[in-house]
């Protein structure tokens, strides 16, 4: 039997059977780094040798330069960007050599680290190509698709060739248009004879296109496209007259010139991509997320907020969202209340939106590490609804078939809707599926610091209401569990953090603590009811196997 006792000025429910060993946390302790030990090298073992038998080997060495692909450099390393022509053994002989002869050092410039200096580790996809050059003609080396000479059956010569000619042609039409600024402008304004004169000549130029492809143009576009795939472009010439086929060109240098202003120098391994435009949104990421190497390249990525779709210029993204019919997320409708809607999204019908939910949530989550193997999860999408569509406020996924009954995988609020209680919705809507499906939940470990203190305060809230309609003189942990789906385990966690469970004479107390329960119902007072989950509002059957 259970006993109602009071200790100080605070209820006790003495309740038995229990143990409080039944709470075990699973702790990792990390180590420290381990230090890479130096190894000798037969540059240092000739440090013993004179200092003008050093100089002499340094000045008649012309080895190519070694760069961090071929030397297998650590990120800690240092390179002399005073001679960065030498081998990182030389840079070390020299110096110490300098040291031994008692040489002033403080002429020379500032080393700083490899991650500071320029990356060779970054190289262009197309195979075959040793990153140099670039479309545009403006730069010494390119590291993605757009910027690539090879690609696009070119070299670097005839590149720097074409971006003095697209020059040239700019100065032109920059005094032709001076000239233009003279004439008196009216609404209705009738073309110049330069402008007729050059829309003849277009017409003229237009009109030597080839009527069809020789059978041997056609026999080397097939070997063309046989031999390369998809690693290179097609072959374009006669397919179009040279007119378009110029223009054509000028616009994919214009259009790798704007990608090169967005990509930065970053270091290989570092979360490249900064910000993200979402809707109306510009957000700024926290953590590296695993997207194709092409975007992951971009100082910002631009983001569809209903399909999820990501793309490299705000110019696509317009055409895109011209072209774009979702407006919301696919899936089955479960939840309405107001302007708040959850879908149920299955990751095995919709596979490409989940996964791009996924690679979406890995920029704002350090511990996610679910990205492509999204079918068999559900996801659950949260969505706030206006006269332009249901925009994405978090979500949060689970597992079909859960063996520990965790009811919650991966959990996420936009930062743009944090700290307005959508969080707290998302898990006691995660819990009120529970409760349909007669089980007891958890959500999956690890969990992140944003998501374990949004569980602490749900499961604190939760607690405490129970508590404050609770009437009897006997308390059970498993009768809390049961009735608000809760795992035993994070409800003696959260009253031990509580301080409202106590070993007192062989037994385990639970406190009634007044104070704790006044200020939650002052806080929910205040609050309203507007951010909260209405069990009546869902519509929605446990999926068949779960």
């Amino acid at each position: 039997m259970l006993e109602d006792r009071k200790i100080g000025a605070h209820n006790c429910f003495v309740y038995t059977n229990f143990s409080a060993d039944h709470e075990h946390t699973d702790r990792i302790e990390t180590y420290g780094r381990t230090r890479r030990n130096t190894r000798l090298t037969r540059a240092s073992l000739r440090l013993s040798q004179s200092s003008q038998d050093l100089k002499r080997a340094a000045d008649q060495d012309e080895s190519p330069p070694r760069t961090p692909t071929g030397n297998a450099l650590s990120s800690e390393s240092d390179i002399d960007v005073s001679s960065p022509n030498a081998s990182p053994d030389e840079s070390l002989a020299k110096e110490l050599s300098l040291k031994d002869s008692g040489s002033d050092l403080s002429h020379r410039p500032k080393r700083r680290r490899f991650h500071e200096s320029y990356n060779f580790n970054m190289k262009c996809p197309t195979p075959g190509c040793n990153s140099l050059g670039h479309l545009t003609g403006k730069h010494e080396r390119h590291f993605s698709i757009s910027g690539c000479p090879l690609f696009h059956n070119l070299s670097v010569d005839e590149c720097k060739t074409r971006a003095s000619s697209r020059d040239k042609q700019v100065e032109e039409r920059t005094l032709s248009h001076r000239q233009d600024e003279n004439r008196h402008d009216t609404r209705h304004q009738a073309p110049t004879e330069r402008q007729m004169r050059y829309k003849e000549k277009v017409t003229e130029m237009r009109k030597k296109r080839n009527s069809g492809l020789l059978k041997e143009q056609k026999d080397q576009y097939m070997d063309h496209r046989q031999s390369h795939g998809n690693n290179r472009e097609p072959l374009l010439e006669n397919i179009t007259s040279d007119y378009d086929l110029e223009l054509f060109r000028k616009a994919q240098a214009r259009a790798s010139e704007d990608l090169e202003k967005l990509q930065g120098q970053v270091a290989e391994g570092s979360n490249m991509i900064k910000t993200i435009v979402f809707g109306r949104y510009e957000l700024d990421t926290w953590y590296h997320s695993p997207y194709p190497e092409e975007y992951a390249r971009l100082g910002r990525l631009y983001m569809c907020e209903f399909c999820l779709k990501y793309m490299k210029s705000l110019t696509i993204l317009r055409r895109h969202m011209a072209k774009c019919v979702w407006k919301h997320p696919p899936g089955d409708e479960i939840y309405r209340k107001g302007n708040i809607s959850v879908f149920e999204v299955d990751g095995k019908k919709n596979k490409i939106y989940c996964q791009n939910l996924c690679l979406l949530a890995k920029l704002f989550l350090d511990h996610k590490t679910l990205y492509y193997d999204v079918e068999p999860f559900l996801f659950y999408v949260m969505t706030e609804a206006d006269n332009t569509g249901c925009h994405l406020v978090g979500y949060f996924s689970k597992e079909k078939n859960s063996f520990l009954n965790y009811n919650v995988s991966c959990i996420l609020t936009m930062p743009q809707y944090m700290r307005q209680g959508y969080g707290k919705m998302l898990i006691d809507f995660s819990y009120l599926l529970s409760k349909v499906e007669e089980k007891v939940g958890s959500p999956e470990r690890p969990l992140s610091d944003l998501g374990l203190i949004s569980y602490r305060s749900y499961w604190k809230e939760v607690l405490l209401r129970y508590l404050n309609q609770f009437q009897g003189k006997e308390i059970s942990i498993k009768e809390i569990s049961q009735e608000t789906a809760v795992n035993p385990v994070d409800i003696v966690s959260t009253l031990q953090s509580l301080q409202m469970l106590k070993y007192w004479k062989g037994k385990h107390l639970v406190l009634k603590r007044q104070d704790l329960i006044d200020d939650w119902k002052a806080k929910e007072t205040k609050r309203g009811s507007s951010k909260t989950i209405e069990p009546t509002a869902l519509k929605w059957t446990p999926p068949k196997g779960t």
